[in-house]
């Protein structure tokens, strides 16, 4: 119905049953006309537009018929009394509301299977990009947790940003990048980075080890594709196209007392939101001095520490790509993220405290009105919310009644 009224011009908030009853109006607007116009001019022969609007309107055989029906109807109402020329004039015109029905009853018919074709073909890359980007879970290991994606690409849900949440033997494991690029072309190093994550994760104690195998991952994924697209250059890494591919990244664990660990590999630093009850406002976290991104680390680099940090009962983590920070409006406007993340905060409040999915909500929505709903860069975030350990009823009653719990 949205494409139907967009073809019209339609206003959106136009009930849909006018687009069904254009073609009535129109061959009464027909008719109304040619009853007050003068001798010699005779609009009826428009009466064939009805069947057309009827095919562009709804695309269904059905409605093309009634119009035409309806057309032929009403020219043969007005055949009592009339002349030979005008009967003439009147069969002529019946002869092209036929044929218009016949055209537009076919091209109803192939609307409606290249219809159901696009919407097969929809339903298969809906499903295959939710295989690449798996929808995260609602909690794990005491954490809330929620995203957002917002690609660049029209009609796509994944582009160049990807993310990832885990529950592993090491406790919550989380990985937000954005590949060099944006848009379907970049989603086979997403696929690549996000699968091997998916296993390094969970076989890898150290963070750095995750760190390494996914940089490890990338060069060889980025060797095979300049040998199936360059075989020419792709023996000499200073000609080689995808030389200078890279994704910048930051890795966090998360243990179940609120011990945060964070690698950064050239990404922007995310932000942390207290308790609301405390008014605490976000804060950029301190992560120390980020690596390189992917693709450009060295030996080095894969081996420096992870930075420490405690997340406490009640705070929220917000992690994001710089699609986010440095979308902009029609005027030019950068999206003014901090004050962004302090208003979605506070709206994102349940019973008093942060809720993890509303706050992801809220940020999104702000960054799809910043942009107009385009925006030029794929954005994607990601809020891991420390759960304040909730007090059963009965065993709070009893502390507070001094009574010893059986």
């Amino acid at each position: 119905m949205i494409r139907i009224r967009a073809v019209l011009g339609v206003p959106y908030g136009t009930p849909a049953v006018l687009v069904y009853v254009l073609p009535g109006v129109w061959i009464a607007l027909v008719l109304v006309v040619a009853a007050v116009a003068p001798d010699g001019v005779s609009p009826l022969p428009a009466l064939a537009v009805a069947p057309a609007i009827a095919c562009v309107g709804t695309g269904q055989r059905q409605c093309v018929l009634v119009s035409g029906v309806i057309a032929l109807v009403a020219l043969v109402a007005g055949l009592v009394g009339q002349g030979a020329f005008e009967v003439r004039d009147r069969l002529g015109t019946g002869v092209a509301v036929l044929a218009v029905v016949a055209l537009c009853f076919w091209m109803a018919g192939r609307r409606a299977g290249l219809a159901a074709e696009l919407e097969r073909t929809r339903e298969i890359a809906v499903a295959a990009q939710r295989v690449l980007l798996r929808p995260l879970p609602s909690r794990v290991n005491g954490y809330a947790v929620a995203g957002e994606y917002l690609s660049a690409s029209l009609g796509a849900r994944v582009g160049g940003d990807l993310y990832e949440v885990l529950a592993t033997p090491y406790g919550l494991r989380a990985v937000l990048g954005d590949v060099r690029g944006h848009g379907l072309a970049a989603i086979d190093s997403v696929a690549a980075l996000l699968g091997s994550f998916r296993e390094a994760a969970y076989d890898e104690p150290e963070l750095t080890g995750v760190l390494s195998r996914l940089d490890r991952s990338l060069q060889r994924h980025l060797r095979q594709r300049s040998c199936a697209e360059h075989p020419a250059v792709a023996d000499t890494e200073s000609q080689n196209p995808v030389a200078e591919e890279f994704v910048t990244l930051l890795l966090v664990q998360l243990s179940d007392d609120g011990k945060l660990e964070t690698v950064n590999c050239g990404h922007p630093q995310p932000f942390v939101t207290g308790p609301y009850a405390t008014g605490e406002r976000p804060r950029p976290l301190a992560v120390g001095e980020p690596l390189p991104p992917l693709g450009l680390l060295d030996d080095g680099d894969r081996a420096a520490p992870a930075h420490h940090g405690v997340l406490l009962p009640g705070q929220a983590l917000l992690l994001y790509t710089d699609g986010l920070q440095d979308a902009r409006n029609a005027s030019g406007t950068f999206f003014p993220l901090p004050e962004a993340v302090a208003a979605a905060a506070a709206t994102a409040r349940i019973g008093g405290a942060l809720a993890a999915a509303p706050f992801a909500r809220a940020l999104s929505a702000a960054a799809l009105r910043h942009t107009g709903g385009r925006p030029a860069d794929d954005m994607a975030l990601l809020v891991l919310l420390r759960e304040v350990a909730r007090v059963p009823l009965r065993n709070r009653s009893a502390a507070l009644s001094g009574t010893p719990r059986r």
